[in-house]
């Protein structure tokens, strides 16, 4: 379909011509004065009404995209004002075109290639440090252009996002953290009604927080969408005029007319105000108007009568805006699609190629209410469950500088030798795996004895359910490493929040390691776990295994009675299994041996690997009434409580066999006491076998690497330790 605009156009150009043949046939037959002066006149006449006419189309031009641009009954009413502001006669069709959302005629301005940039968010917790990877999977996915994400954030959001990046290594991708803690006294006097807290202010402080050399940057919240690529937003800097410092799209919602309810007073706005959610700062211009004292000023003279803000900064900006209408350039509102109730967001987009940016900035998010809400809620879990691996993408023709961590990657795979038949073994060691440290909220107080101990484990989403009976049995904090899928992480989470068990303990860590290889990386998970750890101690467990009840409060005693704080001990936890998925679980020493008797229990592995667990001495165990040493042998695996010190599990190991041998025999070698203690037992729950287990009875070539790098783990036990490893290797030997 033609634009009016076109039509309007056409009828210039041909007046034009007109003009213009008339003057060269003037020229071509004209041969005396007389004619030639009575040509003149009558060519002056008609450029005149020309020019008459052109002024009449430009007026109907504007006054035509005016009309279509305003909205009905009121909707949009800042657009008047905005597009004449600072604007002259000659811009009015421009900025007419700019505030058309559907128009075919509009040309979107777009950034220069390998143009670098600017994101800023706030962001701060758990639950937001969540949010904000959906976000940046959007833009990822759609951007053409080097990225610098500026992230002020509390303690909380840098430990996970920091993390995050550094083990995600997105090529052309800078980030930077600035602490919230430091900007909180800018904005801590300003009482605020809204559920982001204190956080919610942080984005006026953006002109001091941010690099005094940084010009422009875009600032979003944490529950924004994109669905276009950033450098589309970020090119529109270039349509601000001299005097424009801030770019906004109006508010969609009723909020700032005060007619949602009787007696409501919104502060001040012009019109329907303006959402904070997608802002286009030129912080170079604002710091040369003073932007800080400025928004002070407004804060304060508007608190005088409003006594506290109610929709955090957005309220201050819109202050400001309503007494310098001038400094804002507004957005199409495409560009910030707010779906929260009740608000006129339908209006912004007639087709999904219209969509920019979605706005989810109600606090029921996903549960709002919009007739197109499941299209928006697809959009948004397409990239909730988007494999985050796969944006690990090069941008072509634009040279980055690789971080040091990619570079020591990539020199440590072009030593590997492909032709090895051990290559995949190899590669899953270096690999680097993403990692998003606590998942769900984690709060933890320390104890003042020093004595506090912390589970630590892996599962995968086949264990989810062993969750909550360990929850159960165990009151102590927990370390969890999981290791999923972008996907099957968002299905765990709903799987959390749904449990009442789950969802009620807090002192619980749940850290994602995200698939990627074909090897199940068991060692990397377990290292993850016990590097997040906050106690002094660890109990390394794994998580089908359920322990005795009442055995935190055990372990605690036994550490101070076996003066672990100034000894190397290992104190040794006895395994049991059963067959049955049913089980009384015994609730004493006495009740489990009952049951080992009648043949309900039985010691771990004692059918399969009897070697695993024979050096703990069960027939001992039965009897004794105090802690009892025993020493290492081949192959031993028990489960141990030990400092939080301790050395890390060899990640050469995956999939199956000798994650845990390995570990113990490094605990040896470097002269822990292994201490069985008397009271203390856990029981194996059944399940079916894993992927790996089948594999490694299935596979020669996987049997005989796992074989290779035994050998290899000796001969760098040996170089690391001396002449005291040699008994491992002999140990080795003689099986």
């Amino acid at each position: 379909m033609l634009c009016p605009c076109r039509g309007k156009l056409k009828l210039l150009v041909v007046s034009l011509s007109f003009v213009i043949l008339f003057t060269w046939l003037y020229l071509l037959v004209g041969n005396s004065e007389k004619a030639r002066l009575l040509e003149r006149d009558v060519l002056a006449s008609r450029v005149r009404e020309v020019e008459e006419e052109n002024r009449q189309i430009r007026l109907q031009l504007s006054q035509s995209q005016g009309l279509a641009a305003q909205p009905a009954e009121g909707n949009y009413g800042n657009q008047q004002w905005v597009a004449s502001a600072d604007t002259g006669p000659e811009d009015v069709e421009n900025t007419a075109e700019e505030r058309a959302n559907h128009s075919e005629c509009s040309r979107s301005p777009t950034a220069e290639k390998c143009e670098l940039i600017h994101v800023a968010c706030v962001c701060a917790g758990h639950n937001a440090s969540r949010d904000v990877v959906t976000l940046v999977k959007s833009i990822l996915f759609h951007r053409r252009n080097p990225l610098h994400f500026h992230f002020i954030t509390d303690t909380v959001a840098n430990q996970i996002l920091s993390t995050l990046f550094q083990s995600w290594m997105v090529p052309s991708v800078q980030v930077s953290f600035y602490d919230a803690d430091e900007l909180k006294s800018e904005v801590s006097w300003i009482p605020n009604k809204h559920y982001s807290g204190i956080y919610g202010l942080m984005k006026l402080t953006l002109t001091k927080a941010l690099p005094s050399n940084l010009s422009k940057v875009i600032v979003l919240d944490t529950d924004i969408t994109f669905a276009t690529d950033i450098a589309e937003l970020w090119a529109i800097f270039r349509k601000f005029t001299e005097k424009q410092v801030i770019g906004l799209v109006e508010n969609q919602s009723d909020w700032y007319l005060g007619n949602l309810w009787k007696n409501h007073k919104p502060w001040p706005a012009l019109g329907r105000g303006f959402n904070t959610g997608v802002i286009l700062l030129y912080l170079e211009r604002l710091r040369r108007i003073s932007w800080e004292q400025m928004w002070r000023l407004t804060a304060e003279r508007e608190l005088m009568s409003m006594l506290s803000t109610s929709l955090a900064d957005q309220d201050i900006f819109n202050a400001f805006i309503k007494q310098n209408p001038v400094l804002v350039h507004q957005l199409p509102c495409f560009w910030n699609v707010q779906l929260s109730d009740h608000t006129r967001s339908e209006q912004c987009y007639t087709e999904v190629s219209d969509l920019k940016v979605i706005h989810w900035n109600s606090p029921k998010k996903l549960r709002v209410k919009n007739k197109h809400v499941e299209f928006f809620r697809n959009l948004y879990l397409t990239f909730l469950e988007y494999d985050g691996n796969l944006l690990r993408r090069e941008l072509f023709g634009c040279p980055s500088q690789a971080s040091s961590e990619s570079t020591v990657l990539q020199q440590a795979l072009e030593e590997l030798d492909e032709d090895d038949q051990c290559y995949d073994f190899r590669r899953e060691r270096i690999m680097v795996h993403r990692v998003h440290l606590y998942f769900l909220q984690y709060e933890y107080t320390p104890t003042d004895d020093g004595t506090d101990i912390t589970l630590v484990a892996q599962l995968s989403m086949d264990r989810l359910q062993m969750l909550e009976a360990i929850c159960k049995h165990w009151e102590g904090p927990i370390s969890l490493a999981l290791y999923m899928s972008d996907a099957e992480a968002q299905q765990f989470l709903r799987y959390a929040q749904a449990s009442e068990v789950l969802k009620n303990r807090k002192n619980v860590g749940y850290h994602i390691v995200y698939k990627e290889g074909q090897f199940y990386p068991v060692n990397l998970v377990r290292n993850v776990a016990l590097r997040n750890v906050n106690t002094p101690y660890v109990f390394l467990t794994d998580v089908d295994f359920l322990p005795m009840y009442g055995l935190y409060d055990y372990l605690r005693k036994s550490i101070v009675q076996l003066d672990m704080a100034n000894t190397k001990k290992a104190l040794v936890v006895p395994a049991f299994e059963t067959l049955r998925y049913r089980l009384s679980f015994p609730k004493s020493k006495a009740e489990l041996l009952s049951m080992l008797d009648m043949g309900t229990l039985y010691t771990f592995r004692y059918h399969v690997w009897t070697k695993g667990h024979a050096p703990t001495n069960y027939a001992k165990w039965r009897t004794a009434t105090t802690p009892y040493k025993v020493e290492w042998e081949a192959d031993f695996e028990p489960y141990v409580v030990v400092r939080r010190d301790c050395p890390e599990y060899d990640q050469r190991f995956v999939g199956f066999g000798w994650n845990k041998v390995s570990h113990i025999m490094e605990l040896d070698a470097q002269e822990y006491d292994l201490i069985v203690l008397p009271n203390a037992f856990m029981i194996h729950m059944p399940h079916a076998p894993s992927f790996d287990i089948s594999k490694f009875r299935s596979s020669p070539s996987y049997r005989y690497c796992l074989t290779t790098l035994k050998d290899e783990f000796h001969q760098d036990l040996s170089r690391k330790y001396g002449s005291a490893a040699l008994k491992y290797l002999t140990a080795q030997r003689n099986i």
